[in-house]
């Protein structure tokens, strides 16, 4: 059956097998990329001693997945803009396996970190597109939800994908962690070849995409992801490291704290989805209100383990913004849905990048490993400031088109 993708408030997809069964092929995806992404950093000592590396030097496979999303999800949805959407997540998908694929064959360092920058560049963009594919198979007023529902496989990967994934890679090696996550990208291939229906991509064109520079808009959104969820970032980067050296945690201890996040994120996306549908803006402002909180206790909470634990969960919860950021950027980005969409990863990657050079700029200025927390919450304030900055302007728009209307 053919559909359209949503540009009015009428749901314009109807899947084959049902909306549940498109959402969790499009979850799937998420859980093939999220444990890629998280669990390549947990495996990163076996990698540089297989290897003969050193650890900072194989640190850069994670800096050029985060660089592949940061410059894949604008250039792929832009080039890609006239391929029918169910076809371009197949496409993406099958890249996303191949680089995964090439990196558990890649002899030597280097081409492992050109293989993590190939993975990388599907991921924002696969993200963007299927976060509208998921928009359209709902009301209007269940879009966040739909997003959240998503994003739920991202979240799941914290909580399942990551610690099996880290464990076979200990008891099997390193290398069938990527071979794991390619078959779980192939796998994803089939379900959105059986699960979706055929979706043009409508009125979408190269001018039409590129035309989401120019608004400013979709600039201020990013910039609030990209400097106000750093704050997260800031305090997950070295989260293992505090919890082995202030909290004294036992590396099981560790695991399960870990898992906390994960079943944070999991509510959070299900949570902030029901309530982006219900008041957007004051979801974001309420999250990075939150963020900052809870971030800031984590300075007092990491020296014990189940206060610890409690505020690790809680900070997981954080990620509820995700899907009221996202539906905002689909409604500011005019005709260009698809770029938008994906930008908001590479926002968030840049916000992984952002916060961890903070935190570590914390660290090295001898405020001690709790301090990431704080840190990271002086982020979650910046966000807010930018989120202020943005409904002014959007408030001296509207006035100004109402005084010359």
């Amino acid at each position: 059956m053919q559909a359209a993708l949503p540009d009015s408030n009428i749901p314009t997809i109807v899947a084959p097998r049902g909306a549940g069964m498109a959402e969790v092929a499009l979850g799937l995806g998420g859980l093939a990329i999220g444990t890629g992404e998280f669990a390549s950093m947990s495996i990163l000592p076996l990698v540089a001693n297989d290897l003969g590396t050193t650890l900072p030097q194989m640190g850069h496979m994670i800096s050029a997945y985060a660089l592949g999303v940061v410059i894949g999800a604008p250039l792929i949805t832009i080039f890609m803009a006239r391929m029918p959407r169910r076809m371009m997540l197949m496409c993406l998908m099958l890249m996303y396996a191949v680089g995964n694929l090439l990196g558990a064959f890649a002899p030597t360092a280097g081409l492992l970190i050109v293989a993590r920058f190939i993975a990388g560049i599907p991921h924002g963009a696969y993200f963007g597109v299927a976060a509208l594919v998921a928009a359209g198979l709902v009301t209007p007023d269940k879009r966040a939800q739909a997003v959240g529902r998503v994003m739920l496989g991202l979240t799941i990967a914290n909580i399942f994908g990551v610690p099996l994934a880290t464990w076979l890679g200990a008891m099997l090696g390193w290398r069938s962690l990527f071979v794991i996550v390619g078959a779980l990208a192939l796998i994803t291939v089939t379900m959105v070849m059986i699960c979706l229906p055929f979706i043009p991509a409508g009125n979408a064109s190269i001018r039409g995409e590129l035309s989401v520079f120019r608004r400013l808009q979709v600039w201020l959104t990013l910039l609030m992801v990209a400097i106000g969820f750093g704050g997260m970032f800031s305090m997950y980067t070295y989260v293992t490291p505090t919890l082995q050296q202030i909290t004294h945690a036992s590396p099981v201890q560790i695991s399960f704290l870990l898992g906390l996040i994960g079943v944070g994120m999991t509510l959070g996306s299900l949570v902030g989805g029901w309530m982006a549908d219900r008041n957007r803006t004051a979801t974001i402002f309420g999250v990075l209100v939150w963020n900052a909180l809870v971030l800031t206790a984590f300075a007092w909470t990491s020296s014990n383990l189940w206060l610890a634990g409690l505020n690790l969960f809680l900070i997981g919860t954080g990620i509820a913004v995700v899907p009221a950021v996202q539906t905002r950027l689909m409604d500011v980005a005019g005709d260009a849905q698809t770029v938008s969409a994906a930008l908001n990863h590479s926002a968030f990657n840049i916000a992984n990048a952002l916060g961890a050079w903070a935190g570590g700029m914390a660290i090295a200025g001898g405020l001690g490993l709790e301090s990431t927390g704080p840190v990271g919450a002086v982020l979650a304030l910046g966000g807010i400031v930018v989120l202020a900055i943005s409904l002014a302007v959007e408030r001296n728009d509207v006035a100004r088109a109402a005084a010359t209307a």
